[in-house]
């Protein structure tokens, strides 16, 4: 029997990555990561080399079922440079040996808009205009207020059956908005799962004739809500010891290390971060208890479980690499001395 393997990777392209593939055909292939071979692309069509020397490498580093194709698997990979290097690329490459390990754990928010060709706008958008007022679409049910849940179901239903630890989707407070959560232990583990679900949901509302649009504020200077990839974050200090000290200590950290975050936070988040729909303004910092207007958000649920528990940082946009936002993250953790 011979079997599809859709090796996915990121291209080359600044500010903002997108996902490649390609399929290769394998015989008598067992599913496991081992099995995958190294393979190479045309770097000078993606931004990640020149056409006198173009080949770049694809390593894979995690695999599962495929379950949109038949005998078919979706193979993450990293892009190598011709000799074997991190290509500059490479967001994964970011995330130090050593840091990966399960004592960190990332939960994302993956906030995205569903997109209409056609009108230039989210479903429920007419053509060069606006819906009612953005209040009744979040978590909502209905017609009236809940666009294209048909894509977000089977996007659903294709994460879990293909093994990705996807949490819950839920719409998002403006029209056409949706999310979904997934949670893992570890960074490169975290990073990994939320490319495979991006790519299924890219490839999910293809066949619907959408697209998805991670830009942070896609609908401009209006009253709509922008996107983000909320960031829950713990490590075993937070998770065991039960101390505020902990919390407080690394965010301060954090406030000490605006640039270092918002600089892999995602294209244009300045879009974003404005200070209002629920967000702190870019250049500045602020933390609280249940404050989703802050920069970090300590859950109640954290305090009321006796200080053990996450952080939640709300400041990345929905287009940022997880890669690169997991790094920042541990190695601000660290510098407050946990």
């Amino acid at each position: 029997m011979k079997s599809k393997l859709e090796y996915i990777w990121l291209d080359g392209y600044t500010p903002t990555q997108s996902l490649r593939s390609k399929t290769m055909v394998r015989k008598d292939f067992g599913g496991t990561l081992e099995e995958c071979p190294m393979w190479c692309f045309d770097g000078s069509s993606t931004e990640q080399a020149e056409g006198n020397a173009s080949d770049c490498l694809l390593k894979p580093v995690m695999i599962i079922p495929d379950p949109d194709r038949q005998n078919a698997y979706l193979v993450m990979t990293e892009v190598l440079n011709a000799d074997g290097s991190p290509h500059v690329s490479n967001g994964r490459a970011t995330i130090i040996e050593g840091d990966d390990d399960e004592d960190y754990w990332f939960g994302f928010e993956q906030e995205y808009f569903l997109w209409d060709a056609t009108t230039d706008r989210p479903p429920g958008f007419p053509a060069g205009g606006f819906p009612d007022p953005q209040g009744p679409y979040y978590c909502s049910v209905g017609a009236k207020n809940a666009y294209c849940r048909e894509i977000i179901e089977e996007h659903l239903d294709l994460c879990l059956a293909a093994g990705l630890n996807v949490e819950g989707i839920n719409a998002e407070v403006a029209a056409g908005q949706w999310e979904f959560q997934i949670f893992a232990k570890g960074a490169r583990r975290a990073g990994d799962e939320i490319w495979l679900g991006r790519y299924l949901l890219e490839r999910t509302a293809e066949k619907y004739g959408y697209s998805i649009n991670w830009h942070p504020k896609p609908l401009g200077d209006t009253d709509w809500n922008g996107s983000g990839m909320h960031a829950n974050f713990s490590n075993g200090a937070m998770r065991d010891e039960g101390k505020e000290e902990i919390f407080t200590r690394i965010c301060e950290e954090f406030g000490k290390n605006i640039e270092r975050h918002i600089s892999v936070y995602g294209a244009d988040n300045h879009q974003r971060l404005t200070g209002r729909h629920e967000t702190q303004s870019i250049d500045e910092f602020s933390y609280g208890v249940s404050d989703r207007g802050a920069s970090i958000r300590i859950p109640v649920g954290t305090v009321e479980d006796g200080w053990k528990g996450r952080l939640e940082d709300r400041r990345p946009a929905s287009n940022a690499d997880p890669y690169k936002v997991a790094a920042a993250i541990i190695k601000t953790c660290k510098e407050a001395g946990f």
